[in-house]
């Protein structure tokens, strides 16, 4: 109980200095602070909260320690719609803080999750699910590279800064959408937590014990997209946050039981989040966020390695 109390304490000291992160904030400018940096911090805890749930589902699901919701192509589908965008209206595309691209990339990532749950309700093996996502991601990302050698500068410059991420001018609607998606995911991961016990010990395990296992694949595919497609749509393709955060409550909590495993990668992925960023915004120039992420989380990474001798 005292680590978990640790972590619930980090949680709450990292939003306070993401909110004092930054440059210009006067706390007698309401506005400064209710419209960007209280949005930019509430972004930044939902987004690692949601890629954190979907990376423990898919880690368990695949068996794979390395799975991650953006192997899956997701993200691939929401670049290929923002590089769409991009490439048709260009400069106008910025118009209602980037309105057209975000729109385009979350359509992205829904018909290609759409393609994935497809996938996931005719295929035998979670392998097989899992080349069928890496591949579709390699394809998309190719098409999406093909695009940037036709676009203009100004749309290549919109694209481009979407594509290195962060958690700043996101509107409270789409916030809500975020959220949403978080509160719906949870809930079906939730519904799942037994059976990804299960397959733990392998599908044959999981089937012999009364696992649906096409059933699981769909509804933990279905859930992932949904929380990536969301977040992806409007922060850019954040990365390594969905990798790192299930294996720190792992090896601090000292359990693989999902029902632990689950709500706490919320809080640390939130907090993988809110410290990279702190680190993005403490300079007198904002950095990208995906960057500060794989700074923040690969020494924990790291350290932790080092110390279970793995």
């Amino acid at each position: 109980m005292r680590r978990r109390g640790l972590l619930i304490a980090l949680l709450l000291g990292l939003m306070l200095l993401d909110l004092l992160a930054g440059n210009g904030l006067s706390w007698a400018s309401g506005a400064i602070f209710w419209k960007l940096r209280l949005p930019r911090m509430l972004t930044a805890l939902t987004a690692g909260a949601a890629l954190a749930l979907a990376g423990a589902q898919m880690q368990a699901l695949f068996r794979n320690p390395l799975a991650d919701p953006h192997i899956m192509g997701v993200s691939g589908g929401a670049g290929l719609g923002a590089a769409i965008a991009a490439l048709s209206v260009g400069g106008a595309g910025a118009f209602a803080g980037g309105a057209t691209l975000v729109t385009a990339a979350f359509v992205g990532a829904l018909l290609t999750s759409l393609i994935i749950m497809a996938a996931a309700a005719r295929v035998h093996s979670a392998g097989t699910l899992l080349l069928v996502g890496v591949m579709l991601g390699f394809a998309l990302s190719a098409l999406s590279s093909v695009l940037q050698y036709t676009a203009g500068e100004e749309s290549l410059k919109l694209f481009y800064s979407w594509m290195a991420g962060s958690y700043a001018g996101v509107p409270y609607h789409g916030l809500a959408l975020m959220a949403g998606a978080l509160v719906l995911g949870f809930g079906l991961a939730f519904g799942s937590q037994k059976a990804l016990d299960l397959v733990l010990f392998g599908e044959e395990y999981a089937a012999l014990s009364g696992v649906g296992l096409r059933g699981l694949r769909l509804r933990v595919m279905a859930g992932a997209a949904l929380l990536t497609a969301a977040v992806t749509a409007f922060a850019g393709p954040i990365g390594f946050v969905g990798i790192a955060a299930p294996h720190l409550v792992r090896r601090y909590l000292g359990t693989s039981a999902h029902k632990v495993v689950l709500p706490w990668s919320l809080i640390t992925g939130a907090c993988l989040s809110l410290a990279a960023d702190t680190l993005a915004h403490i300079g007198p120039t904002p950095l990208p966020v995906g960057s500060t992420l794989a700074l923040v989380g690969i020494p924990l990474i790291i350290l932790l390695l080092w110390r279970n001798r793995l």
